[in-house]
């Protein structure tokens, strides 16, 4: 039972979002600019962003050597290219959007571990480099063998390090409290704990079933929900990707800062706070990873501490602070998907890991279709 004042003022908006991560977010500042009149409304299910936005490892990446070369074996050069330009551009918009000290933003380094399996990568470094000179006008990687030994990593596992000269770490929970708050200031509202069972277009509305029994219109829908886009849209091309993360107590002496990956991108750590944070796996168990529960498993975990053990902190002792999951979002290819459903709906989800780079720049292209639809 709603009286006539909230009928009148909480259940009708210009255009409703539909997820408060980084890309949700980042539509409803990027609709703002396009309606500075209009109500705008993002729901999210849970009390955070439900998927990968709070829960990642913190990483402002592009791309490692050995993931890029992954990519090319089922992308052509120029969508390779295209898609690191747009993750580029992203990190550049939220940077620019917050400011650095605002998301936690440093420039440690950036490095890929290469150990006998990936030494091919190697040989590929100047032709990356010539391929994304377009993008960075820069190399974009270099060898830094030098720094193996003083990093304290198993020089047994770890026959090269390879240096990214265009990637940083961020703050993960302030940056997205930062954007909570941009997205406030401009007037827009959130509001959590609200899931959307489904929708349903009307002439010039879109009406949205939620839990409880409660509905309210927009002119426009955003779907924004990543991984668990497929509630909503069932014939997505979206598969989810459960991503684990362990972080320890802080560690005496800790030798490296920055922000590292291996094995193709599926294992990745850096430092924060004298910490060692940890994630990644999933190449261990892709149908057990392919999930939305939001859980740990033994198995992956004890790969993440074996990780550290052999690899990362070799002869050096170490406790478990914390372990939790991150649900991210995939499919048939890398490319992000940003499309018009109807006049009325819009969608933008499928993030490839890559969300904290890629959210910004993809929520500027849904509101160009917007723009294009009026």
């Amino acid at each position: 039972m709603f009286s006539y004042w909230e009928r009148e003022s909480f259940f009708d908006y210009g255009h409703i979002v539909i997820g408060a991560g980084i890309t949700g977010l980042s539509t409803a500042i990027e609709l703002r600019q396009l309606y500075p009149a209009d109500r705008i409304l993002v729901l999210e299910r849970g009390l955070l962003p439900s998927g990968a936005s709070t829960r990642n490892a913190g990483f402002a990446c592009m791309g490692s050597v050995t993931e890029l070369l992954d990519d090319l074996r089922t992308m052509s050069e120029s969508e390779v290219v295209d898609l690191f330009a747009q993750r580029k551009q992203g990190l550049e918009i939220l940077r620019q959007r917050l400011g650095d000290e605002q998301i936690g933003y440093a420039a440690n380094g950036s490095y890929e571990l290469i150990d006998a399996s990936a030494k091919e990568a190697l040989n590929k470094i100047d032709y990356l480099n010539e391929l994304l000179l377009p993008v960075n006008n820069q190399p974009s990687f270099r060898l830094a063998n030098e720094k193996i030994k003083s990093f304290g990593f198993s020089e047994q596992y770890t026959e090269a390090l390879i240096e990214n000269t265009c990637e940083g770490e961020l703050h993960t929970g302030k940056m997205m409290r930062a954007l909570a708050d941009y997205a406030s200031e401009q007037g827009i509202e959130i509001k959590t704990g609200v899931e959307v069972l489904r929708y349903k277009e009307e002439e010039n509305r879109v009406v949205l079933e939620l839990a409880g029994g409660m509905q309210l219109s927009c002119r426009t829908l955003n779907i924004c929900t990543n991984a668990f886009t497929k509630q909503l849209l069932p014939d997505a091309d979206v598969t989810p990707g459960r991503g684990q993360v362990l972080i320890t107590e802080p560690i005496t002496d800790l030798k490296f800062k920055g922000i590292f990956h291996m094995d193709e991108g599926y294992y990745y750590f850096r430092e924060i706070d004298g910490r060692v944070l940890i994630g990644g796996g999933r190449n261990m168990d892709f149908p057990g990873e392919t999930t939305t529960e939001m859980i740990v498993t033994e198995r992956i975990q004890n790969s993440l501490e074996e990780k550290l053990r052999q690899i990362i902190l070799p002869g050096v002792q170490f406790e478990v602070s914390q372990r939790w999951a991150g649900i991210m979002a995939f499919g048939a290819t890398k490319q992000p998907i940003i499309k018009v459903f109807s006049d009325k709906v819009f969608g933008a989800f499928r993030m490839g890991g890559m969300g904290v780079a890629l959210g910004s720049r993809v929520a500027q292209q849904l509101a160009e279709l917007h723009q294009h639809q009026q």
